[in-house]
């Protein structure tokens, strides 16, 4: 694939896309993959489960001029949405779980962590990391409800035409930002966005439907009591058996 850098084995793709960024000109889109992580990241330090050779493992550089800071949030959403897009032309029942995974019904099909370098007012460049579970068929990881694409049709999938058609969507969605339509289609795509399902909060289980996600991130959600709360990344979670 043009415009990309594929090493067999990286600590993360993430942290050697920063260090090529630092030293390296490169263009928007230009996406490091590799076979095996030592050191894949998940959100808030947790590792991603990865078999060597058998899924998607890759970063993407953007530069998103366009985006101001406080609209970071936007980032993941059109991510997220690019990556569903591509998806959907292999399964059906893809959603996103707020903030930015991908689900496959109740189980997690792939990752996002994105990691923004700012500058002043503007974001001089976002990191996206992906991982995506493509060929993998046995989790042994405390993970609590993975699933691959091989598990999900029965057969192997070629990953070299899924992460040409993932990058292109992504890159589609970013290059013709149209906020209001972008955030529309992530409301539409979210994980349990109809009728009301278990949440925890603070120790607290409680039942609420998603009434909102604002576009700082924040999700609003609306109690089974009627009562409205508001809840940024890793402050609530869905309880998923």
């Amino acid at each position: 694939m043009e415009n990309s850098f594929f090493i067999q084995e990286t600590a993360s793709t993430n942290e050697l896309l920063w260090k090529m960024l630092r030293g390296t000109p490169l263009m928007d889109g230009f996406v490091v993959r590799t076979d095996f992580q030592t050191a894949g990241k998940g959100q808030v330090g947790n590792s991603w489960e990865s078999e060597p050779g058998k899924n998607l493992l890759f970063s993407i550089a953007l530069f998103p001029q366009k985006i101001r800071p406080d609209q970071q949030f936007l980032i993941s959403q059109l991510v997220s949405v690019g990556i569903k897009k591509a998806l959907d032309e292999y399964v059906d029942d893809i959603t996103v779980k707020w903030p930015n995974d991908i689900y496959w019904k109740d189980k997690k099909l792939a990752g996002i962590l994105i990691e923004n370098s700012l500058q002043g007012r503007q974001i001089k460049f976002a990191v996206v990391g992906i991982g995506l579970n493509v060929n993998q068929t046995e989790f042994v990881s405390n993970a609590p409800n993975p699933v691959s694409l091989c598990q999900i049709t029965g057969k192997r999938i070629a990953r070299s035409p899924l992460l040409k058609k993932i990058r292109q969507n992504i890159m589609d969605v970013y290059r013709d930002l149209d906020v209001e339509k972008l955030q529309l289609e992530y409301a539409d795509m979210l994980f349990r966005k109809d009728g009301f399902h278990a949440f925890k909060a603070d120790g607290e289980l409680f039942q609420a439907r998603i009434f909102a996600v604002h576009p700082d991130g924040r999700l609003e959600l609306e109690t089974a009591e009627g009562e409205y709360r508001s809840f940024y990344f890793k402050e609530v979670s869905f309880v998923i058996d």
